[in-house]
């Protein structure tokens, strides 16, 4: 990175660091009118920063709205919740003591986000932290840069507009870094960032762990998915397949939550996969901004020679390509765009290509005999993020959603593993990373807890019955 980038990184972090000072002591709510009138913004623009979305990221038009509505409808989230950052109070052992909690602004929130979802995860992620009294460092994708310009372009117009003298919203409120790796390393190494937000692979999240724990600061990780769905003899097939098709080939596979695995009954198996090989022949490929295109192009010639080996690599561990996994001819005037028939491969088991992630349209189908083995195939990879049964029996779908269930931060009865909402904890356990965003109680990552003790006695009593006399 060159001098002027690295002047660049530091910058902004100071003016984060300055507007930090005054954005925390503004009272909840007046954040949470700033935060009202971003959303109001992407209202009015939704179809300009999705035909931007769709330009960089290549997901079909109607996800780009989809994901324009996640911002919208996180901001929404959080206009109520800088009405409710509320902490608790305690009984006291002690006599005429009173103990409670606060929730604290945290510092300045840096963002990294991924092609994938370039404008929805940076909302997640800056609709909390500024009504929580944070300001917001964004490191875009390198792949999807013109799609951070263009909110944060909406985003100083609405500053100015509400406070057009800078007496509320200064400068460094919200930050837009280079969309390069060095920017990213730059900005996780800092001591001034107390908190990180990193969506990316399992890779660069391990890297991004390391180096902010050698700073004792905090991270939020939201990495590999390599989501599974069970298919049980009782599961409505026909929702089921409905559910498999969006849920393995929406944004041409390339999905954190995308279905990647699909444990089907013995007993049904054989008619359904033909049922499912029938439903795939049927999507319509091609130029992702017209309305009737269900799956778009790759990202770029990478993501086709992964997917390319990923199928090359099944096959040599037993798996039979059944339908899918070529290369697309071009709609005119899109030549650069790797368009793919989706790939479905039957595996005789999990192997280890079935253990990793591949971003692409590959859904790797394996057989089970009990719903203890469906759930054994569904935990039996390293990732940790969704998961989804079908069925009709509500001992199985119990069995599924407790201790002894699924292993993942999502798990889902008779819905796909993808299309999550913006009301609940978004993110998934081992090699997901951990993390949390988007709604519950999400907000607590992005602020500090005090506990306060209030004495309004004329006696010193101490805790646990000590005395110091």
């Amino acid at each position: 990175m060159g001098e002027n980038q690295l002047q660049q990184v530091d910058q902004a972090i100071s003016r984060s660091v300055k507007a930090f000072k005054k954005w925390r002591v503004i009272p909840p709510p007046v954040r949470g009118e700033f935060v009202r009138r971003i959303g109001e913004a992407f209202r009015k623009n939704k179809e300009a920063v999705a035909n931007q979305i769709v330009e960089e990221s290549r997901k079909i038009k109607s996800e780009a709205l989809g994901e324009v509505q996640e911002v919208i409808d996180i901001c929404d989230f959080a206009v109520g919740l800088s009405r409710q950052l509320h902490g608790l109070t305690i009984a006291s052992e002690r006599p005429l003591h009173r103990m409670m909690e606060q929730w604290m602004p945290l510092g300045p929130v840096g963002v990294i986000t991924a092609f994938n979802f370039p404008v929805a995860v940076w909302g997640w992620n800056a609709a909390l932290a500024l009504v929580c009294g944070d300001p917001v460092i964004w490191k875009p994708s390198d792949k999807t840069p013109k799609c951070a310009k263009l909110c944060m372009k909406l985003i100083s117009q609405v500053a100015k507009e509400m406070d057009p003298d800078g007496k509320i919203i200064e400068a460094g409120l919200l930050e837009f870094l280079p969309a390069t790796k060095d920017a990213g390393i730059q900005l996780v190494e800092s001591k001034e960032v107390p908190l990180i937000s990193a969506t990316g692979s399992t890779k660069m999240g391990r890297l991004v762990a390391k180096a902010v724990a050698e700073r004792l600061g905090r991270s939020i990780l939201e990495l590999g998915g390599n989501n599974g769905m069970i298919i049980t003899e009782t599961a409505d097939l026909a929702l089921a397949r409905r559910a498999i098709v969006f849920s393995a080939v929406g944004t041409c596979g390339q999905r954190c939550t995308s279905l990647r695995r699909l444990m089907v009954h013995t007993s049904i198996m054989s008619g359904f996969v033909v049922k499912l090989i029938d439903a795939y022949k049927t999507l319509k490929i091609g130029d992702p901004m017209k309305s009737d295109t269900l799956v778009g192009p790759l990202i770029d010639a990478v993501a086709f020679d992964q997917m390319q080996k990923a199928i090359k690599r099944a096959k040599a561990e037993g798996g039979t390509v059944i339908v899918g996994g070529d290369r697309v001819p071009s709609p005119k005037g899109l030549s650069d765009d790797f368009f793919v028939n989706p790939c479905i491969i039957t595996m005789p088991n999990i192997t280890a290509v079935v253990r990793e992630e591949t971003f692409a349209p590959i859904l790797y189908v394996m057989p089970y005999a009990d719903i203890e083995h469906a759930i054994e195939l569904n935990n039996g990879v390293p990732q940790g993020l969704s998961s989804s049964i079908f069925t009709n029996d509500i001992r199985e779908a119990e069995l599924f959603m407790s201790a002894a269930g699924s292993d993942c931060g999502i798990a889902n009865v008779n819905i796909g593993t993808s299309g999550a909402e913006i009301g609940g904890a978004f993110g998934g356990e081992k090699d997901t990373g951990g993390g949390r965003e988007s709604g519950s109680d999400c907000w607590k990552a992005y602020m500090r807890r005090t506990t306060n003790t209030i004495n309004y006695s004329s006696e010193l009593p101490l805790a646990q019955g000590v005395t110091f006399e």
